[in-house]
């Protein structure tokens, strides 16, 4: 459909218009051609002389342009059209000129406009009971200047009563309106607080969670280092193969330890006043290996990627270190394992590779989540891991970590 041209300028100086071609002025420009029609087809059966269309041509002007300011003075509008209504009326009467009864349904459309969008109650009476005075001053007016056949009675009064109901179906539209509005915020304050009451939930059920993590694992994990500390103390009584072991076990149970206390406070929630311990970084990658070298394995590692990078990059690359270990420990005992994390001209990279076991391990590659959760971590950085067996019976783990320029050029300094 082909919107109807309209003047640029009109829009900028009328902006209760609308845009041309919009919903709101189509309305408007429907509205009008609506009320202004029907008196302009029955004008001819009332009063056909020159005088009768020129006064209905000047009513319908002020009515047309009165109409299009209803939305924003919807009270003021009404006076207007009712006292330009009121003395084209009276001035055709005194000149033995008549209007169609249907000019009076302009009128009834700014009444149901009063009452539908006047939030003002003091102002619409006020209006209300200016119009009276106005239709009684037209009246006595008439009825002074008109010849008997020209002035008004029953025939005033019979289109002057049903203009109320106009107005009380506005108001009746304006209260729905209000009602649907109220409702509507009731359902959003309601949508509000079953989402708070889900959250409360979730987070109490963290903290159930939390404390069973607490009493069982915790314990666990705490009598597990007791009992390496004390296999450590009477270190002279075990044979020399043992005691790297037991201090291995001992870090790891410590280190276990720590991390569980950092999870058991973010699933207890952000407002847990006890601080938690800087998160691990590319800074403690040497202790990490020198823990696995306590334990017994063989590492070579060639660590040349800065440490002031992003700190999720350092601790992403932590974690795939230690998840590829703690494989490689499980999987394939006893064999050697090469660590490289260096910087590549994409990013960063982290390679650990492990050689063909020298005995059977726990289980077959791929077993358990410890992969699924390591390529969660790198991929929410944007980054790429790839994890397979080599040709040589070995399996290597590679991530890569992309860098933003500037840490790129701090990368490479």
């Amino acid at each position: 459909m082909t919107a109807v041209p309209f003047p640029p300028f009109l829009s900028r100086r009328l902006p209760f218009l609308g845009r041309p071609g919009s919903r709101a002025w189509a309305a408007d420009v429907g509205l009008v051609a609506l009320v202004l029609c029907p008196a302009v087809l029955m004008q001819a059966s009332a009063d056909g002389s020159a005088l009768g269309w020129a006064l209905l041509a000047g009513l319908d002007t002020v009515t047309g342009a009165a109409l299009l300011l209803r939305r924003r003075r919807p009270s003021t509008v009404f006076l207007v059209v009712l006292c330009a209504l009121v003395a084209v009326v009276v001035f055709g009467a005194a000149h033995d000129t008549r209007l169609s009864s249907l000019s009076a349904l302009a009128l009834g459309v700014c009444l149901y406009n009063v009452g539908s969008r006047s939030v003002d109650g003091r102002r619409t009476v006020l209006a209300l009971c200016a119009g009276v005075v106005v239709v009684a001053a037209g009246t006595w007016v008439n009825h002074l200047t008109a010849e008997p056949e020209y002035r008004g009675g029953s025939d005033v009064l019979a289109v002057v009563a049903t203009l109320p109901l106009a107005w009380a179906l506005g108001n009746a539209a304006r209260t729905h309106r209000a009602n649907l509005a109220a409702a509507a915020r009731r359902a959003d304050a309601m949508s509000r607080e079953h989402e708070l009451r889900e959250q409360q939930t979730a987070q109490q059920e963290r903290v159930r969670i939390a404390g069973e993590m607490h009493d069982v694992v915790a314990h666990s994990l705490t009598l597990l280092v007791v009992r390496a500390e004390t296999l450590r103390a009477r270190g002279g009584e075990l044979p020399d193969w043992a005691r790297p072991h037991i201090d291995g076990l001992a870090v790891a149970g410590r280190q276990a330890g720590g991390e569980l206390r950092d999870l058991l406070r973010v699933l207890r929630g952000p407002e847990d006043s006890v601080p938690l311990r800087p998160l691990p970084g590319l800074g403690e990658l040497p202790g990490l290996l020198d823990g696995g070298r306590a334990a017994g394995a063989r590492i070579e590692a060639r660590l040349t990627a800065p440490e002031d990078l992003p700190r999720p990059v350092q601790l992403t690359l932590y974690r795939v270190v230690q998840e590829s270990l703690t494989n490689a420990r499980r999987h394939a005992p006893g064999a050697p394992v090469r660590v490289t994390v260096r910087t590549v001209p994409d990013g960063v990279r982290c390679e650990v590779e492990n050689a063909r076991p020298e005995a059977p391990g726990e289980a077959g590659w791929g077993a358990g989540l410890g992969l699924t959760g390591m390529r969660e971590r790198v991929e929410a950085l944007g980054g790429l891991l790839r994890a397979g067996p080599t040709e040589e019976g070995g399996f290597l783990v590679s991530a890569t970590v992309p860098l933003n320029e500037a840490d790129r050029d701090a990368a490479h300094v």
